[in-house]
């Protein structure tokens, strides 16, 4: 290469210029921009060797010139099809590229009938994954196209539908084949291993790996065999193993990891297998609860690793010039500038056969191993990411990702484990590996990034450590499986809320909103509810929120509730929606989502779902967009009334949160009289009664507010009575944790008694046959005396009389702080509503007026959400007279008289703001 392009630093005064420095005849043109068209062609093509396949294409597409350098046969040695959907059509596509293709590697039993398309007569190595359904016919067409065969591999998952049959054609096809590796095997009989060792004389690796059956015997007739594994292999019967597998004259390394292999077998293999050096037993019990065993440390100068051994000192051993630091015996022996082949050759079977071990281990995740993680399994991990072959890298960054997950269903991590691959610097690695340009390494990288992520400390370091930016970065992938992960990590990191922010300015919303657009059409399940769970998560933030509504957040989360059928899909969108809803006093978003078309529909159908967690987040929404009046007008016309009614009758066995936004929901709704109205009309009485009766405060809460709503209309109330409301409510006003709970209670109670239900009681016990027979002065005397013992539960005897004798601001202050219910201050109550309680100070019940005074004190609180908007209800209605005479009625108790002068000094505190 004679021309080249070099940047180059000068210095303008103080300041760094990096430009190009050209050289040959490489020009500018008119503009002093480099002519990229005229580079080297092979400048052109290291360029190529440094994309993807998709890049490659992309590049490919420019010029004529690099479209034919595009197909030159050194970017077409090895091929990765596993990201991509490769069927015969697209294979017959790519067959004029791989006339040179040495390693290819595939995914499936589609990409597996396709290969023998590619024409690929020189390749010499398959790797493949996810075989379950590749027959023995689809395997043995594979072989016998490609007789230059060295090397096959199938697995880490069973490849259920091959047989000894599929054994045999690979031997009879392939006679130089050097290595065979397959997975979940039922059985490998003796007929097909002695194929092998007739036909494959230069056999040198074999893995028989979680077969069922596998013919000891016959293992021992393959000469040429130097390297075994029957890792996770069942029925073995060792005497038959020792007795044959001591004759092979070359075995070097043997890994019997997952097997139940007993100490007499291991001894006996040291003595009796002279070219024995490496004996991996990772994980087999038999071995690790002999006490005996496990304290012997003469293994007669061979290697054991396993749990109970220094996994780094044992491998540190293989070299003369044993390393004072083992723990990097890997990183050193990689760097050796002389190297020696068969040292190589076990160094790299090490790497192979312990990265898919420890990830077999840790995808079971049995207990009793943490003292092994910690201490050498989650750098052995690390260490194993730094391989040079990329197998080994994706296994051991999928082993990271997996060996920290303790709860698959609760998204729960271990969290010493996470810390110690922060410690032994893990997250800089894995953030390395995510930006190479290998897709199926990005992938597993991003996947552990976003398990780690879960716990808070590891999610500082990968935030820090400029992680937001490159998941950002990947969830723009055009590989599904890339973003997925991607997305994955950014719903994690999205937990914090330190790393919101970040993500919104890393361009984080707008990557994920396009995933979903970009997915929903042709599937994609995970990348869609991990991009809707991270969004959910963002919208939680008020700013944040605002991006996801201005990039189209709000269009495609409808879209996803609306069209997409997967039970994880719809939950997350339907809680992105929720939390976008959820900002109605700082933003519009909570309008944006009611009048995005179908959306409203969309959520009220999602209440019907079969699936819990649907329901519970399709509730939630619907309960957050009922606080704008236009929304809730409108759920009630989508069909929300009937459809939150059934959902309210049919969680009473719910998780408690479905049963709060059930009642919410309701609760939101019922703000409306005349959807309270048609509430009760549906039955929802009946549910909501049942539901305060529920154990969880949070679910005494909105059953009582949405039963205090109902309460507000006299027919409803008559209802409430007649199902027995009237001992739950009572129930809650004593007896419930939250005061929230006991302060609507009671509110509800005084509306069902303070006279309004009288007439309507009157004629339907009259008129109704059917009529419940209810005692309504034993109800009414019922409610009356627990108001009255919640109302003394927040009165001070010496502190009202204090506040009696004198006018000094202080003591009503007192009296105040001790009535103040926090919560109360985020009510909002109509003009209807506030009317009401004024006029409950004329009542003839002492109670009711206390009752009445002490609600009107809640809600004109001096910093109250909505203090101001009560205030000015009362002073448009002129109920300062009605306040003054309750204040100086000589019969009215005095909690009635001092609440009311309460109410009063609020209105005055009011009216000097407004005019400061």
């Amino acid at each position: 290469m004679n021309r080249r392009v070099r940047r180059k630093l000068t210095r303008r005064g103080q300041e760094k210029v990096d430009c190009p420095e050209v050289d040959g005849c490489l020009a500018l043109d008119e503009r002093g921009i480099v002519d990229w068209t005229r580079l080297p062609d092979d400048t052109i093509i290291q360029l190529f060797s440094c994309l993807n396949y998709r890049d490659r294409a992309s590049l490919s597409s420019t010029c004529k010139t690099w479209r034919s350098l595009g197909e030159s046969p050194c970017l077409w040695q090895v091929l990765d099809i596993r990201p991509h959907k490769c069927d015969s059509a697209a294979a017959v596509s790519l067959a004029p590229r791989c006339r040179n293709l040495q390693k290819l590697r595939f995914r499936g039993a589609e990409s597996a009938d396709a290969i023998i398309q590619l024409q690929a007569k020189s390749l010499c190595e398959i790797s493949g994954d996810y075989c379950r359904k590749i027959t023995d016919a689809t395997l043995s067409v594979i072989v016998a196209r490609h007789e230059s065969l060295e090397s096959l591999q199938l697995g880490p998952d069973f490849c259920e539908r091959i047989s000894s049959d599929a054994i045999k054609a690979i031997a009879i096809c392939c006679p130089q084949l050097r290595r065979l590796r397959l997975s979940g095997i039922r059985e490998v009989d003796g007929d097909a291993i002695n194929a092998l060792a007739r036909h494959c004389r230069d056999l040198v690796d074999i893995g028989l790996i979680d077969c069922l059956n596998v013919d000891e015997v016959a293992l021992g007739n393959v000469l040429s065999l130097r390297f075994l594994s029957v890792a996770g292999t069942t029925n073995m019967k060792w005497s038959l193993a020792l007795q044959n597998w001591s004759k092979l004259p070359n075995l070097t390394g043997l890994d019997v990891s997952r097997t139940d292999i007993i100490p007499n077998a291991v001894l006996r293999l040291f003595s009796s297998s002279p070219c024995l050096k490496v004996l991996c037993a990772l994980y087999c019990p038999g071995l690790e609860q002999d006490a005996g065993f496990v304290s012997n440390n003469n293994h007669k100068g061979k290697l054991l690793l396993s749990f109970f051994t220094d996994i780094f000192k044992e491998v540190a051993s293989l070299f003369v010039d044993t390393t004072n630091k083992e723990r990097n015996v890997f990183v050193e022996w990689r760097d050796l500038k002389t190297k020696d082949r068969k040292m190589d050759d076990v160094m790299n079977w090490l790497e192979w056969i312990l990265s898919h071990s420890l990830l077999r281990i840790a995808e079971s995740n049995p207990q009793g191993l943490d003292n092994f993680w910690l201490s050498q399994g989650a750098y052995l991990l690390l260490s194993l990411m730094r391989s040079t072959q990329e197998e080994v890298q994706e296994r051991a960054a999928t082993g990271l990702a997996t060996f920290v997950v303790i709860d698959d269903e609760n998204a729960s991590i271990h969290g010493g484990r996470a810390e110690a691959v922060m410690r032994d610097g893990g997250i800089g690695l894995l953030l390395n590996l995510a930006r190479s340009w290998r897709e199926g390494l990005q992938t597993e990288a991003a996947k552990a990034i976003a398990n780690l992520s879960v716990n808070a400390n590891v999610a500082k370091a990968v935030a820090e450590e400029g992680g937001i930016s490159i998941l950002a970065s990947l969830a723009r992938s055009m590989n599904r499986l890339v973003a997925e992960e991607a997305a994955g990590g950014l719903w994690n990191l999205s937990v914090g809320e330190e790393h919101k922010a970040a993500i919104a300015e890393a361009g984080g919303v707008k990557a994920l909103v396009d995933l979903i657009f970009k997915w929903s059409v042709t599937g994609g399940e995970g990348v869609l509810e991990r991009a809707a769970g991270a969004l959910a998560n963002l919208a939680a933030d008020d700013k944040c929120s605002i991006e996801v509504a201005t990039v189209g957040g709000v269009h495609a989360l409808v879209k996803l509730a609306q069209n997409c059928k997967a039970e994880g899909v719809q939950e997350q969108a339907a809680r992105a929606l929720a939390n976008l809803a959820a900002h109605g006093d700082s933003n519009s978003n909570n309008a944006a989502v009611g009048q995005e078309a179908g959306a409203l529909e969309a959520l009220v159908q999602l209440t019907r779902s079969p699936h819990d967690g649907v329901r519970q987040e399709a509730a939630g929404a619907l309960w957050n967009l009922s606080f704008d009046d236009r929304n809730r007008e409108a759920i009630a016309a989508a069909g929300g009334v009937e459809a939150l009614v059934a959902l309210a009758h049919s969680c009473s066995n719910a998780s408690p949160g479905l049963q709060e936004r059930a009642a919410g929901a309701l609760w939101g709704l019922s703000v409306s009289e005349a959807n309270s109205i048609a509430i009760g009309r549906e039955g929802g009485v009946v549910p909501l009664i049942a539901l305060a009766r529920s154990d969880a405060e949070d679910v005494h809460e909105t059953a009582a507010g949405a039963l205090w709503n109902l309460a507000f209309n006299p027919g409803n109330a008559f209802r409430i009575v007649e199902e027995g409301g009237v001992p739950a409510l009572v129930h809650l006003c004593s007896s419930s944790v939250s005061k929230m709970a006991r302060f609507m209670a009671a509110l509800a109670l005084a509306y069902m008694f303070d006279g309004r239900m009288d007439e309507v009681a009157l004629v339907g016990t009259s008129s109704d046959s059917n009529s419940k027979s209810v005692n309504f002065d034993g109800a009414r005397r019922m409610a009356l005396k627990n108001i009255e013992a919640f109302i003394l539960a927040f009165s001070d005897p010496q502190a009202f009389s204090a506040a009696a004798a004198s006018s000094v601001p202080a003591a009503l202050t007192q009296v105040t702080e001790a009535a103040r219910i926090h919560e109360a201050g985020h009510l909002r109550c109509s003009g209807a509503e506030i009317g009401r309680f004024v006029t409950m100070l004329r009542n003839s019940s002492s109670i009711l007026k206390a009752c009445a005074a002490f609600a009107l004190l809640q809600f004109t609180i001096a910093g109250g959400r909505h203090a101001q908007h009560h205030v000015c209800l009362l002073q448009n209605s002129g109920a300062s007279r009605i306040l003054r005479a309750a204040a100086a009625a000589a019969t009215a108790p005095i909690e009635a008289k001092i609440f009311a002068r309460i109410v009063l000094r609020n209105l005055e505190h009011h009216q000097i703001e407004s005019s400061t």
